[in-house]
């Protein structure tokens, strides 16, 4: 079979650092993915906030308007939230117009790419500023080959978007290295690009080349190297279990670790759906993946505990683990819950 060609970092689009945060006219957090990534995970990067002035939401950053953010370093705006089909939205184009006035250029993990404003384009051609679309695959993706790589790969998966296959992926990564484990985080979305500064956005890719993009992104690699690869969307999700599912396949996971928000029933803007229960959820996609790699196992699940208080969450933690006879844990919540699942994930 064909080799796996590896991800070409010389492609990878260099953003200039650090960041203002721009939070659009968002009223609540669950779209605001980009913004809390870099904040929780690239906080030395983000100099501050931005926002709408209709926005009352805060990721709890200071302030700046843009003059304001040059002047204290920044030299990006980073665009930190999503709208729903990825569209930059027209209530932004002032907002964003200052940013490039004040020198900044403009960053985007939208699908819509920043240029197609025109007057966006005027004016960062008219001022030299640069539009930075995050969201373009690498040129020459294969098509998979389905050929079994070595070295070990973990891949988080959902029972929903937006409930922390990022989080977890970047967690896990991170106690692996604290034990000594030769690990990467692989990104495969805006957010995880930015943090990492490598990766491919995996839901811009043509279907028929998702799973070979999963390929290129985690070649062939040490025995006792890890790959641990950030998931996206959910095999349960209406809209956007056809990118899970080719992630799934071309990622050929010896582990998967299973992401759930705690309280969440509903697929979020689509609530006549249900989300599944963890043991279907489980069950399901081990039987997927076994399509590529027969030796596939769940470790445990990444349970989202963030909208409760912490004794409440660590009995949560106790008792889905126990229902489950599994591992679970809060990846944000540091103890032995998290212990457990990382020994799992490494058994």
């Amino acid at each position: 079979m064909a080799a796996v060609p590896a991800l070409d970092t010389a492609r990878v689009i260099q953003v200039p650092q650090p960041y203002l945060l721009f939070l659009g006219h968002a009223q609540e957090t669950t779209f605001m993915k980009t913004a809390l990534g870099l904040r929780d995970w690239a906080h030395n990067l983000c100099i501050g906030e931005y926002r709408c002035d209709s926005t009352k939401v805060s990721i709890g950053l200071p302030y700046l308007d843009p003059a304001s953010a040059y002047r204290a370093g920044a030299r990006s705006l980073v665009i930190g939230v999503a709208s729903i089909g990825g569209a930059i939205d027209e209530r932004w184009i002032d907002y964003l117009v200052r940013a490039l006035e004040a020198g900044l250029d403009i960053v985007s993990g939208a699908h819509s790419r920043l240029s197609s404003s025109p007057i966006l384009k005027n004016t960062a051609d008219r001022l030299g500023r640069a539009l930075i679309d995050i969201r373009v695959p690498p040129a020459g993706i294969p098509v998979a080959t389905g050929r079994k790589r070595s070295g070990k790969r973990l891949l988080t998966v959902g029972t929903d978007c937006a409930l922390g296959k990022k989080y977890t992926a970047l967690s896990l990564q991170r106690q692996f290295q604290a034990r000594g484990i030769d690990a990467d985080f692989r990104a495969t979305g805006q957010t995880g690009i930015l943090i990492s500064g490598a990766g491919i956005p995996i839901d811009a890719v043509v279907s028929d080349f998702v799973a070979g993009a999963a390929e290129m992104l985690s070649p062939d690699a040490a025995e006792d190297h890890w790959d641990v690869i950030e998931g996206q969307g959910s095999v349960f999700h209406p809209s956007y279990a056809g990118v899970s599912l080719g992630l799934l396949h071309g990622s050929q996971p010896d582990v998967i670790v299973l992401c759930h928000e705690a309280g969440r029933e509903r697929i979020v803007g689509l609530e006549s759906y249900r989300t599944p229960s963890l043991p279907e959820a489980i069950d399901l996609t081990e039987r997927l993946a076994r399509l590529t790699n027969p030796k596939v196992r769940c470790a445990g699940v990444s349970l989202n505990t963030s909208r409760l208080p912490e004794p409440e969450a660590r009995q949560l933690l106790r008792e889905v683990g126990v229902s489950l006879n599994l591992p679970v844990a809060d990846p944000m919540r540091p103890g032995h819950e998290l212990d457990r699942l990382v020994d799992a994930c490494l058994a």
